[in-house]
């Protein structure tokens, strides 16, 4: 017992050796680092200096310094970045829900401008840019190599001034030029509509109206349709939604959700870590829920999407979302400037980080390209398909096992399914998701 006691003592005092003949080319080192840290901001002045006495024209100090931490920045991930006074006011001003431009969320790739969506109903979802689009040129300049604000910045300009985009796109053997004409955004954070029984909540962006306009839109759509229980299902449609403040996207959750973790954030230090939860109360009470999304789905669009899902709270429909599962924290700055910093990652309820993974549909479904072109073709093939049926013969028997009231509910439900194959055209993606919730409904007990 007694030789064990004594190793005992004799490993703590080895440890306590052995960390202290560590710890001092620790310090050493730290202090090695520190002196050049220094070394190297030297450097930076002795360069600025330079350029600001020896370069080929005169600079201004301000953009060179401001160049310099938007650099910095940049260096770092692709959504963090240095704001100017102007770019900052601006920024404030979007996420009230109106600004100047041209309507699209964009990021960087490989150098050039990446569309991350359009937003509905702005000039550049009027001029067919699309999810996924790369824009090489603006007005015949090239991006490539600027930081993603400087080419943000060339597509400013005022309101009723016309830019053209050089575009290029998956499936087109070539780059093409979109001229769009730059307007003031007003945002529409939420479109509320009803579609057969299904109430369609399209949200196109997470700014402060977002969660009012949601609540608002929706109140007046079930008293239209008469309360709860005429409607059949939710569909909440966030494709091309670019995401925006995390404070909405938990309020959407908690929307439809009574309890559980909505969303948990973690930072470069543990203690920094946050989880948000649900409050009781179900907008919907219950009803089921399926969720759009597609590769123009980002950010708190995929908070949404990730933590409905991860309940089992709604179907998640579409394709694949963005990926964006990083959050930037504004901090204010002197001279009314700010910096957008990526501070901490999210994770859904599960666990799951989606960072460059983004968020899986539980039913994949493509939405087909149509081509204008063949709009013609296709009324001469279906007119061609129609065939005649017992109802257009001559001297046809009547049906004597029906009474007009349900003759008519019948022509009636084959409106409503004539009017969904149309659907089907138009939008086939939301087509389906209101077909799954006019299959749910079915399976209903009955009355």
């Amino acid at each position: 017992m007694r030789k064990f006691a004594m190793a005992a003592v004799g490993g703590t005092l080895a440890g306590i050796l052995a960390t202290t003949y560590v710890a001092e080319p620790l310090l050493a080192q730290e202090g090695s680092r520190e002196a050049s840290v220094y070394e190297q901001l030297d450097l930076f002045g002795d360069i600025f200096e330079r350029i600001r006495v020896q370069y080929v024209e005169d600079v201004d100090e301000t953009e060179l310094i401001e160049a310099a931490i938007g650099g910095m920045l940049a260096s770092l991930d692709p959504h963090s970045s240095y704001l100017s006074p102007d770019d900052a006011a601006n920024m404030r001003v979007q996420t009230r829900g109106e600004f100047g431009g041209l309507g699209i969320e964009v990021t960087q790739e490989e150098g050039f401008v990446k569309v991350v969506s359009p937003i509905d109903g702005t000039p550049a979802d009027e001029a067919g840019m699309e999810s996924g689009d790369f824009i090489t040129h603006v007005d015949g300049e090239s991006v490539l190599g600027l930081a993603l604000d400087e080419a943000v910045d060339l597509m400013r300009g005022p309101v009723g001034s016309e830019i053209v985009i050089t575009v290029v796109r998956e499936g087109e053997a070539e780059p093409f030029d979109v001229s769009i004409i730059r307007d003031t955004i007003k945002l529409t954070a939420v479109r509320a509509r009803t579609e057969d029984e299904t109430v369609v909540l399209r949200l196109t962006t997470f700014n402060d109206q977002t969660t009012p306009n949601l609540e608002a839109g929706l109140k007046k759509q079930l008293e239209e349709a008469g309360g709860m229980d005429n409607v059949n299902g939710i569909v909440l449609d966030l494709r091309n939604n670019p995401g925006g403040l995390l404070t909405q996207a938990i309020k959407v959750a908690d929307s439809f959700l009574d309890s559980g973790e909505i969303v948990s954030t973690r930072g470069r230090n543990p203690e920094d870590g946050e989880r948000f939860n649900a409050t009781p109360g179900d907008l919907v009470d219950g009803k089921p829920i399926v969720v759009l999304i597609n590769g123009g789905s980002a950010s708190a669009s995929e908070i949404v999407a990730g933590a409905l899902q991860d309940h089992r709270r709604a179907i998640v429909v579409g394709t694949k979302s963005f990926g964006k599962g990083s959050v930037q924290t504004v901090m204010p700055l002197k001279g009314d400037g700010a910096m957008r910093l990526t501070t901490a990652r999210y994770y859904t309820p599960s666990g799951r980080s989606i960072q460059a993974l983004g968020v899986s549909p539980d039913i994949v479904v493509e939405q087909p390209r149509r081509d204008p072109n063949a709009e013609e073709e296709e009324e001469n093939t279906s007119a061609a398909r129609r065939t005649r049926s017992e109802a257009d013969l001559r001297g046809r028997l009547n049906n004597d096992s029906l009474s007009e009231d349900e003759v008519r509910q019948i022509e009636e439900d084959r409106a409503k399914a004539e009017a969904a194959a149309e659907r089907r055209e138009e939008d086939y993606q939301l087509a389906y998701a209101i077909d799954i919730l006019k299959g749910l409904s079915k399976l209903g007990p009955e009355e």
